[in-house]
């Protein structure tokens, strides 16, 4: 019973952003849980290759090819998959960026973007994917917010509030859909091993203030979000909705 609970097999995963990094992880690792995954990413050569490297393990992969800021592209998208393919079961929303500078010039245009595709690619992928969703009464969303989502840095204060926003519409995608059959909670990563966070790791003085930081003393592996997400994306979480998964090596409890 304490193993079937966890076996995602004959489940269709979706995981925006998943070319590489985060995204790339959580697919193989749901894969290796019995999912079948569906990958997703605007750079086609770069999509294909993750594909081809995750089919390689066995794995069961599609791709779609969309860009997560465009509510049409989307919409057109998830709905061609769903009558040509088949249901997605359960959603990984984690198509995000960053972007570093001073909020007194942090430029216009940056915080447009990150607005777009932290916050509002999840309304557009989650919106689309719901739908089918709730006429089938059953469904897993999981939204990837970060550490930020509770906690500031200098420098990334748009980054901040866009994560702040994953949270709440967390909150708010429970609140309307849970009473469909669908469970939607957010992992909230802390300071992983990411092409995202390259700068921050070649950059020696942020790495011994993290490492002094962190309760446990070092980065996080991308691999170790998979629990994480097995947990929010199968029978295990059956009750669970609207919260907000910490895995972030104590960071966000420890002063």
């Amino acid at each position: 019973m304490s193993t079937t609970l966890f076996d995602l097999t004959g489940k269709r995963v979706l995981i925006t952003g998943s070319s590489q990094g985060i995204g790339a992880a959580l697919a193989k690792g749901l894969a290796d849980a019995g999912a079948a995954v569906v990958l997703n990413g605007r750079n086609a050569t770069t999509l294909a290759a993750a594909a081809a490297t995750l089919r390689a393990t066995g794995a069961v992969v599609d791709t779609l090819s969309f860009d997560v800021t465009n509510h049409d592209a989307v919409r057109s998208a998830i709905d061609g998959f769903e009558a040509e393919t088949g249901a997605i079961d359960v959603l990984i929303n984690n198509a995000g960026m960053q972007y570093r500078a001073p909020l007194e010039d942090f430029p216009a245009d940056a915080f447009e973007r990150l607005l777009q595709t932290n916050v509002a690619s999840v309304f557009h992928v989650g919106q689309a994917v719901a739908r089918h969703m709730i006429a089938r009464g059953a469904g897993k969303i999981v939204n990837i917010a970060s550490v930020q989502t509770a906690l500031a840095r200098p420098g990334i204060a748009p980054y901040t509030a866009t994560k702040g926003a994953v949270a709440n519409l967390t909150k708010g995608m429970a609140t309307d859909w849970a009473r469909h059959g669908l469970q939607c909670n957010a992992i909230a990563p802390g300071y992983f091993e990411t092409p995202l966070n390259r700068a921050l790791m070649d950059d020696p003085s942020f790495n011994d203030w993290l490492t002094k930081r962190t309760p446990a003393g070092r980065w996080g592996q991308v691999e170790e979000l998979v629990g994480a997400a097995i947990f929010l994306s199968s029978a295990a979480s059956s009750f669970v909705n609207g919260t907000t998964v910490f895995v972030d090596g104590g960071i966000t409890v420890s002063l």
